[in-house]
């Protein structure tokens, strides 16, 4: 009944509109519409805030894909792979099929894995309740050594960003004994550093100033971003359902896997449809699969995503770490009790992706011209409007100016890290899974009564067994990344 709400749907579709317009501005991303905007959600009950969020995030990937088919520029990380195709059948005056079929296969990718999401979540929260605090550091320590691998750039970079992240999570009380750390005499600093003007300085800021340093650079011309040609028919689609199906099932199953994200489900995707082709020749050139396989896949990753966010409370990426900053604002601390404690709000948020879904077949069909003339606006005119959201919705949550220094503080070092080169995934991941991890970390202790390690060996094996295999695991992520690497340099060189 909470879904049959008329005001749940105007959100989503609300959410849905924002997202598309901020995906479809190359140079926006999608995290930093969610960031601008979380503080939206806070002052709503939770079945609005949330499905709203929700329906930035998926308007926002799938937005992201208008630019890269008209002008080979994706709005977002998760377009890059639709840039294969895409501008080629931009070229042979196929634009409008190309949307079309885009809008398709997210659709559908993102409806059959939140469908998949909401059949399995269930079974792994209950599993989830028979996890003790030595299981959970396992696999906190786990994922953030993954989020550090799976990040853009050097290891080493990833490594002083995540223990950036550590350490600020350490400023105020412990969670144990309610010390208060590293304060440096600093009264504010005594309750902690908050998440959200931590969010909004990183995400938001930063592209921000980014775009007042090319103010005067206008994106595309406005002529290049008209939808033309034929539209996409049934028998195209039926054509592209194997592909459509089986990207679904590969961004699926990377959606569970914290850290790794729509990109590498895009890539795959691409290339799992085109080593199942019977005419690999054509990819490349204005393949329809071309186009169909990487946004399925990527679209296929929002739904699972949730599966480690809602059931261990550990965000997949910086898409999810926003979404968790929402459930805590509302008071719902994403875990196994969670389930017990808030099960009807929990599975009525996880349906509202269905109907998110839907509404993107919709409201896409209806929009897409319009976003695409978007593509053609200047970014500088944009600018005023994300600084007020990113000022006010700061401000607001708390009344606290303090907020507003910080997040001014936080933006200065985003912008910084993006000059260099950092990536501030492992800081944001570092920031909001040190609590847990230092709580759980006390628990062990105190139940290994000083004998963590014996302890873990005879009666925590399977804790024992995940810390055993994080050293192999980040081994195989990190030569597999590096082959990868390498094949990217011999197609660019070739």
């Amino acid at each position: 009944m909470m879904l049959m709400r008329v005001d749940v749907i105007v959100m989503i579709s609300a959410g849905m509109v924002l997202g598309m317009l901020v995906g479809a501005l190359p140079g926006f991303t999608t995290v930093m519409a969610m960031a601008i905007v979380l503080p939206i959600s806070f002052f709503l009950e939770p079945i609005l805030g949330i499905p709203f969020l929700i329906g930035v995030y998926k308007g926002g990937i799938f937005g992201g894909s208008i630019p890269a088919i008209l002008v080979n520029i994706p709005g977002t990380g998760a377009s890059v792979a639709t840039t294969l195709d895409g501008p080629a059948m931009t070229r042979k005056g196929q634009s409008r099929k190309a949307l079309e079929m885009a809008l398709v296969a997210s659709a559908i990718g993102d409806f059959l894995s939140s469908f998949g999401t909401i059949l399995v979540i269930g079974l792994i929260a209950t599993f989830a309740l028979l996890i003790g605090p030595p299981e959970i550091s396992a696999i906190l320590i786990l994922s953030l050594l993954v989020i550090v691998v799976s990040s853009a750039g050097s290891f080493l970079k990833g490594m002083v960003m995540l223990l950036i992240g550590m350490f600020l999570a350490t400023v105020g009380q412990d969670p144990v004994g309610a010390m208060v750390r590293f304060d440096f005499g600093f009264h504010p600093l005594q309750a902690g550093i908050d998440l959200l003007p931590l969010i909004i300085g990183l995400f938001a800021i930063p592209e921000i100033l980014l775009a007042i340093e090319q103010r005067h650079a206008n994106v595309v011309d406005a002529s290049q971003t008209k939808a033309q040609g034929d539209r996409l028919t049934w028998s195209e689609v039926k054509r592209c359902r194997r592909t459509i199906l089986r990207s679904t099932a590969i961004g699926g199953v990377i959606g569970m896997i914290p850290g790794v994200g729509q990109v590498v489900a895009a890539f795959m995707g691409y290339s799992a449809a085109k080593n199942a082709s019977t005419h690999p020749e054509t990819f490349g050139h204005g393949e329809l699969e071309g186009v169909a396989a990487p946004e399925a896949a990527n679209n296929a990753v929002n739904g699972p995503t949730m599966v480690p966010l809602l059931t261990l409370g550990i965000p997949g990426d910086n898409i999810t770490a926003i979404l968790l900053g929402a459930f805590v604002a509302q008071g719902l601390r994403p875990g196994p009790q969670l389930f017990e404690e808030q099960g009807v709000l929990v599975y009525a948020i996880l349906f509202s992706m269905l109907i998110a879904c839907v509404l993107l077949l919709v409201i896409g069909y209806l929009l897409t011209p319009v976003f695409a003339r978007v593509v053609s606006i200047k970014k500088a005119y944009l600018v005023p409007l994300m600084l007020l959201f990113a000022v006010g919705g700061t401000y607001v949550y708390r009344s606290n100016p303090m907020d507003l220094y910080f997040m001014i503080a936080f933006g200065l070092f985003g912008y910084g890290a993006r000059k260099l080169r950092f990536d501030v995934t492992p800081l944001v991941m570092g920031f909001i899974l040190t609590p847990p991890l230092e709580y759980a970390l006390a628990q062990s202790v105190l139940l290994s009564q000083g004998n963590l390690v014996g302890y873990l060996v005879s009666d925590r094996p399977i804790a024992a067994v995940v810390l055993a295999l994080t050293p192999v695991l980040i081994f195989w992520i990190t030569n597999r990344q590096r082959r990868q690497d390498r094949l990217a340099q011999k197609r660019a060189a070739g």
